[in-house]
């Protein structure tokens, strides 16, 4: 059976500064571009209390700071897929 994730990205104050909405329509780009729809939930978050390193996303239980617009989808290929290949290779 496939594991079925959630994302929160951080929409908080210091978030939105650092180019959040940039971020979001990237991630769902991405999760459409992996056909991981029915599998990652991306969900928004108040403020994940990690502000000063950058703009934060939980993935499950791993913290990814210092996401920014320009290294989402490296973040996003070996910080949030590579979880998912290696879960679906266990």
């Amino acid at each position: 059976m496939k594991t079925n994730y959630q994302l929160k990205l951080c929409m908080g104050s210091a978030c939105h500064q650092m180019g959040v909405y940039q971020v979001l329509p990237r991630l769902q780009d991405l999760i459409q571009q992996y056909q991981l729809e029915e599998r990652v939930e991306l969900k928004g978050a108040f403020c994940l209390e990690q502000c000063q390193r950058g703009i934060v996303m939980h993935f499950n239980d791993a913290v990814i700071t210092d996401v920014s617009p320009e290294n989402v989808e490296e973040k996003f290929l070996t910080e949030i897929l590579t979880r998912i290949d290696h879960d679906d290779q266990s």
